[in-house]
């Protein structure tokens, strides 16, 4: 009776709150829309949907709907990509998530490799999701995904591709630059450029200046690398980068690096993917020439 039409007119009504909206999404005139929401409610014997104002609110039905929607429809989208990669010749298409800013320059590298060795396989990279990446693996959305956070789930493998140091990163001129070590009250009067990511998931406060009970005098979000070194270079803050890529920069920009604490700031990064997937060649390739990427940075 539910038909993959009916899971995406819900989602639809969900993600476009108006009817109209939604009637656009779909390519549907909106007396079309109206006329399959009501059908679909007729036979289930259930509102899915209710008015407030110009907009439209899901019922709990419609939500149980919407749920389903969720979980579905991203398979079978993945499961229709995958048939037409079969049909051109391809062994598949591998879904990449990213919850780490600086991962991208390693990734290019990684990516470059790996579609040399691996030409049948088509690569797409994904770095916004609906809820989380942990999520969007759950859910396929993505095939895996690439973190700096572990959280051990019955479902998942957990593969470690790099274990390294942050280093802050000062310019040539700033009054930190002739130390060779930084304490948290070093940061007390500082600007911290971070990427645009939540106050809990920088390791540079949970593990570092909030034991200490210290915050930096401003906290200023940044979503381009680029720009956050410019800024640095010109004593407009400090920033915080993974030793491997900050060596990159410092050979050409007037900044330098510094340990952070008497032990170092150290970090993993994670491959993480479903456990019914850790036996397919191409994903194995790449968990296997990622490792081998960080290894030479």
């Amino acid at each position: 009776m539910i038909t993959l039409k009916h899971l995406k007119i819900i989602q639809a009504l969900h993600e476009n709150s108006t009817l109209t909206r939604a009637a656009n999404v779909l390519y549907l005139s909106q007396s079309a829309l109206s006329h399959q929401i009501r059908y679909l409610e007729e036979k289930l014997g259930i509102a899915l949907w209710e008015r407030e104002g110009r907009n439209l609110r899901l019922t709990k039905a419609g939500e149980l709907l919407l749920q389903t929607a969720q979980q579905l429809l991203p398979i079978l989208e993945q499961t229709e990509k995958t048939l037409k990669a079969y049909a051109q010749g391809r062994q598949g298409i591998l879904r990449i998530g990213v919850e780490c800013y600086p991962c991208y320059e390693w990734l290019t590298k990684v990516i470059g490799v790996f579609l040399q060795k691996m030409p049948n396989v088509e690569v797409e990279i994904i770095n916004k999701f609906q809820f989380s990446g942990y999520e969007g693996l759950l859910n396929y959305h993505i095939d895996i995904l690439i973190t700096p956070d572990s959280e051990r789930k019955a479902d998942i493998h957990i593969e470690t591709l790099a274990q390294y140091n942050l280093v802050l990163l000062v310019a040539n001129e700033h009054p930190l630059a002739h130390k060779t070590i930084i304490t948290p009250k070093d940061l007390t009067h500082e600007t911290l450029l971070t990427f645009p990511v939540p106050l809990e998931r920088l390791d540079i406060l949970t593990q570092f200046l909030n034991p200490a009970h210290i915050k930096p005098q401003h906290i200023k979000k940044i979503e381009s690398i680029e720009l956050m070194l410019q800024m640095t270079a010109l004593k407009r803050g400090v920033c915080i980068l993974p030793e491997w890529l900050a060596n990159e920069f410092i050979k050409k920009m007037p900044i330098k690096k510094i340990q952070i604490g008497a032990q170092g700031l150290n970090q993993k990064l994670f491959a993480i993917l479903r456990k019914q997937d850790k036996e397919i060649n191409y994903i194995q390739r790449f968990v296997k020439i990622s490792k081998e990427v960080v290894n030479v940075l």
